[in-house]
Formats: structure tokens, sequence, C-alpha cells
């Protein structure tokens, strides 16, 4: 364990936002009551929510897209329970600044002042540094949260996974950004747009709030005399945004259209919606996010290439651009459409995730186990293991399934493209499988 950041003052604690702010930064939240769009995590049943009524928090980890909270989050937890908040930013900061925190922390802790130390962007750190804050984090120098918008899992040491709580952060929702930018008018009056173009407006965001109070911001500075139309804020802004129907869940009604008609096997009228969408101005990325989860909900293994599909489509449109990269879009979109449909593997999915959340503590029987060590080998771990190479017809028929628990049905294949195929070798291993009981 390195000490990299052992010998070590901090900033301190920034005042309230000036009148001159950014609109954002005048919009924070002063209690944690306050956040929007994460009460699974703030409220009172949530994880945080539960620390704070304990009035004692543990490190974490807050993993979330951008605009989300992470950083408002920090800083009202550490108001909630009396703690110094001391932030960091990984791309600013290094380990000067590092041993200056912990130093100051060390001070303080023998003042009796705890101090929660927050990291912004801790997945830039790299493994050493990382690696350092593991003795303070452990002598409760500090309590550490650290923000990051990529998969803790790979961005950072598992030893700093094993000393922190991952928590996560959830896309602002439509709900959630209207209520943001209700908030922005209380303070700021009402934004110079139509119903059209305010919805719009939300849409473009694509769930994150930082960047809808930026956009609004701009609009607020441009003194524009007459509401904007969606049109109108596209040109404006630079930027597309979508146009809506009369009705303001129109984006939502397009695309609920676009998938029910994929789902239908019906590819004109898919087509159809997915011009409305793109004509308009929807984020062709948005709609190809829409197209790979359909792949793997709606068709899966009836044709295992709807999902290559769909992801060369994205890395196409990447690749080009809009307006010569929409072609592959609509290729995907066709694609899909015309593929033999299956939710086998979404139902399959569901009722085994329900089966491990039941199950969880059941142990793998102890003949499939790998016995690296000589214990291991003493006590059972792999100790008549069937190898299925060496069985007859290269299967083995072994009970894989925990000490205790019934083998269970989750994927049932449906006779429809591919999976024919898959359901044929299904029955097949069954009966080799009943042959050997």
């Amino acid at each position: 364990m390195s000490d990299l950041f052992a010998d070590t003052p901090v900033p301190a604690k920034p005042d309230e936002p000036r009148q001159d702010a950014p609109l954002a930064d005048r919009l924070r939240p002063r209690l944690l009551a306050e956040v929007i769009g994460q009460e699974h995590l703030t409220g009172p049943e949530g994880a945080i929510g539960r620390m704070v009524a304990a009035g004692k928090l543990s490190s974490m980890i807050l993993w979330g897209p951008p605009g989300t909270g992470k950083t408002s989050i920090a800083r009202l937890l550490a108001d909630a329970v009396g703690m110094r908040f001391v932030p960091v930013s990984a791309v600013f900061s290094g380990v000067a600044d590092l041993k200056k925190a912990f130093a100051e922390a060390d001070l303080a802790a023998r003042a009796g002042q705890k101090t929660l130390l927050f990291v912004d962007e801790i997945h830039r750190f790299n493994r050493a540094q990382q690696d350092g804050f593991l003795p303070f984090v452990e002598r409760g120098t500090v309590t550490l949260v650290g923000a990051t918008t990529e998969n803790p899992s790979f961005a950072l040491n598992a030893a700093l996974l094993s000393r922190a709580q991952v928590l996560i952060l959830e896309r602002l929702d439509e709900p959630a950004l209207g209520h943001l930018l209700d908030r922005a008018e209380e303070l700021a009056g009402p934004l110079p747009l139509t119903e059209d173009a305010r919805a719009a407006l939300v849409a473009s965001a694509d769930g994150d709030g930082r960047f809808l109070l930026n956009q609004a911001e701009t609009l607020y500075n441009a003194r524009i005399s007459e509401p904007l139309d969606p049109a109108a804020l596209g040109a404006f802004l630079q930027r597309r945004v979508a146009v809506y129907d009369k009705d303001r869940d129109g984006h939502y009604n397009l695309i609920s259209a676009l998938h029910k008609s994929l789902r239908g096997s019906d590819p004109q009228a898919a087509l159809y919606y997915l011009a409305r969408m793109l004509t308009a101005g929807e984020e062709p990325l948005y709609v190809l996010r829409r197209l790979v989860r359909f792949a793997s909900e709606d068709i899966g293994l009836a044709d295992p290439q709807a999902l290559v599909q769909c992801l060369a489509a994205k890395d196409a449109y990447q690749f080009l651009g809009s307006p010569e990269g929409e072609l592959a879009v609509a290729q995907a979109c066709l694609y899909c459409a015309t593929a033999p449909k299956s939710n086998a593997a979404y139902k399959a999915q569901k009722a085994a995730w329900k089966s491990a959340k039941e199950t969880g503590s059941l142990a793998p029987p102890a003949n499939i186990l790998n016995a690296p060590t000589k214990l291991m080998k003493d006590i059972g771990y792999g100790e008549g293991y069937a190898y299925d190479h060496d069985a007859d017809e290269g299967f083995s028929g072994a009970d894989y399934w925990p000490e205790g628990m019934a083998p269970q049905t989750y994927y049932t294949p449906v006779e429809r493209g591919f999976e024919r195929e898959v359901a044929k070798r299904l029955e097949y291993w069954e009966r080799l499988r009943a042959g050997r009981a």
C-alpha cells in the first residue's frame, strides 16, 4: 500500500454563489431534499438518506453522467453531517495539493473536526495516486467521496473500491429537467420559448442538468423579445433540437411509435417514424441507443446479427456524422424491423436476476470450483469435476446448480429465426442429460 501523500492545508469552502455567478451555480440545491432526480439515493430509504439520518458517512464513489448532481450531493453531505468540505479535482490537482489536503485533514481530526474530501473526476488519477488515498481513508483522516463518469470497475483500483460504496446516479429524466427549468424561471423569469421549443430544449439536454441551465442562461443573456419555436431555437443555439408535436410529449410519442413499429415488424412505419425524428432535429445517437436496446430486448438470439448491425451503425454515424451517417441509422432500423422477433433473452434476464437476488448466498457446488491451493484441494474444491471435452459427444450432463437449489429454466427460445436452432440444441442436451441421469 503506497504512502504517496504522507506528510502534508486545504481550500476553504467556497462562498455562496454571487448574483453574477452562472445560473447553474445560483440554482445549486441548499439541502439534499432539493436535489432533483436522485431520490433513490437521497430519499429516506436511499443509501445517502440513511447515512445522513444516522449522522455517519462512509467513503463512497458517485458514478453517473455529467450534470446529474454529483458535486452538489457531496457538498450537501458535508453540510448535513457537519464535516469540513475539501474539494479537489483530478484534472487540476496534483500530489502536492493532495498532500496539503491530507495534512490539514489530519490537523482538523486532532481538533475533533472530520473532513469530507471530494475528488472530482477521480478516475483521472493514476493507479499509484489512487493507492495513495488508502492509508488516509483507512485511518479515518478523511471520508472520501469520489465522482466519476467512468465505470468504477475499470477506472478505479480494486483496493480503493473495496473501501468505498459505489452509488449510481441516474440521468435526469424529462420531469426532472422540466422541474429544473421551472426553478430557473422562478429565479430569472420566463424563457423566450414556445411550449414546443421548451420541450425541445429539455430533450436536447439528454439528461444533463448543467447543460440545460447553461443553454437557458444563453437564452436569458440574448434578451430575445419574441418566443422562439423549435426550429428558431435550434438555429439560435447552433445545436439540433427535436421538433415536437403540439402534444408536449411528442418526442416520447414518436420514439414509442418507432419502437412498437419495429416490434410489429413493419419496416415502412418504422422508417417513417425514424424520418419524423431525424428530420425534426433529433440526435441520431439517441435513436441509435434505442435501436441497440431494441436489438437485445425484442430480437435477441432470434437474430444475433441485429445487435451487431446496430453497433456498426453507431460506429458508422460517429465516423461520418450527419447527414451521410444517417443512412447507417436507417439501415439498422430496417434490419431490426425485418428481423425475426423474440423477447426470450429479455425475459430470461429478468427471471435470472430475480432468482439471483433471492438465492444470492448459495455457493456453487465444490466440484466446479477451481483449486489453486492445497487447502482448497483438501476441502474438496474441484474433486470429481467432469471435463466435458472428455465426455461422449462433448457433454457430461453434470449438475452445475448450487446445492439445495433445483435446476431452473430461465431461457426458453421461440420457434423463430436462429432461436429455432438454439431450441434444437437445448432439446438435444436435455435428451443426453436425461439418458445419463
